[in-house]
């Protein structure tokens, strides 16, 4: 793919950015299309989303799709008490 970007979250603990990328990296092969994808990894307490995509339109739009994602993971994730 031509275009990319890394979304980095770093979190309070291991357990949190466990929680956040099992929840989201379920949707890495399901989401993905012919003109972007996505991988989700977490070291210790840091999640990585990197998304490619085929052109900027195709990354902004991939890029908005895994930043709510994201941000809902997190919600659950504080909700349950971290």
């Amino acid at each position: 793919m031509a275009h990319g970007t890394e979304l980095v979250f770093e979190y309070g603990s291991p357990a949190v950015a466990r929680t956040v990328a099992r929840s989201v990296a379920v949707e890495a092969g399901d989401i993905d299309g012919d003109r972007s994808g996505a991988a989700v990894d977490r070291d210790g307490a840091t999640v990585t989303v990197t998304v490619d995509a085929a052109d900027l339109t195709a990354l902004r739009a991939g890029t908005n799709t895994w930043l709510t994602l994201l941000e809902v993971a997190e919600r659950v994730a504080d909700a349950a008490g971290g």
